[in-house]
């Protein structure tokens, strides 16, 4: 176990084995074996850890990321890839115009691991996705539903005592920021998670809307990334709770979904 906040080559490491150990196996299970030449898309792609495991697989890989540190730290970790022509790596954003005519209809898989839920305009954001893909071309999405006990990411609080309290975020807006301006904590960052915070049902209705159908979808009781961040064996979530519409995004810490275009 280990601060993931601290240490990034850690973090790249666990996200390739995390990759390889869940991810990777919940696609190979709906759509079949990667194959080699097969190119992928990471939205969000930060150090390169989840993209690392499917070039590792024989896939061609590109990543795009906002943020200009992790752009760097991913052009260091997968130097040697890089190089030998199987990553590239973009400091663009994904609503930029020229980046669709550029890559427009390529990509066989795209990936988003712990993004949507940042994103403000969710729906565009899926809309925009499918200008990407071939016409074989699936998307995965992995990412914690809102109402479970942690998914206001309040445990990057510096505050050891929020740090650790379920589902705090939940409270009404102005009793939640007030809260963490009195314990010295980035506001603007956490009540951003909150606007933008997804649930099953929510992400489910916009993939709708969008005219994708979901090829499968795997709830976790326990997220498979708590292996690494707690020593927590990864546990399916039980059918009674994830046919429980109400209840079931307060106990899932993590969904897995794979969709594709009607």
């Amino acid at each position: 176990m280990f601060d993931f906040h601290l240490d990034r080559f850690e973090y790249f490491k666990t996200q390739i084995v995390n990759t390889e150990k869940s991810i990777i196996p919940f696609i190979e299970h709906l759509i079949g074996s990667l194959k080699p030449g097969q190119n992928v898309l990471e939205i969000g792609s930060a150090e390169g850890g989840v993209l690392k495991a499917f070039v590792d697989k024989g896939c061609l890989g590109t990543g795009i990321e906002l943020d200009p540190v992790r752009i760097e730290q991913s052009r260091k970790y997968l130097s040697d890839d890089i190089a030998n022509g199987k990553i590239s790596i973009h400091h663009r954003d994904i609503f930029d115009n020229a980046f669709v005519v550029e890559f427009s209809g390529k990509f066989d898989l795209i990936v988003l691991k712990d993004v949507i839920e940042h994103i403000h305009d969710q729906e565009g954001l899926i809309r925009r996705l499918k200008q990407f893909l071939s016409p074989v071309g699936t998307i995965f999405f992995g990412f914690p539903p809102w109402k479970m006990p942690f998914g206001g990411h309040q445990q990057i609080c510096k505050n050891r005592v929020l740090s650790r309290l379920p589902w705090f975020h939940l409270l009404p807006a102005f009793i939640y920021k007030a809260i963490l301006k009195g314990f010295g904590e980035d506001c603007d960052y956490l009540i951003d998670i909150k606007q933008t915070g997804l649930s099953i049902r929510h992400f489910e209705a916009i993939v709708k809307r969008q005219g994708c159908n979901i090829v499968g979808r795997k709830l976790y009781l326990i997220s498979p990334i708590y292996e690494f961040k707690f020593g927590i064996r990864p546990r399916e979530q039980f059918t009674i709770i994830s046919r429980a519409s109400f209840f079931r995004d307060f106990f899932t810490t993590g969904v897995y979904y794979l969709i594709k275009i009607e």
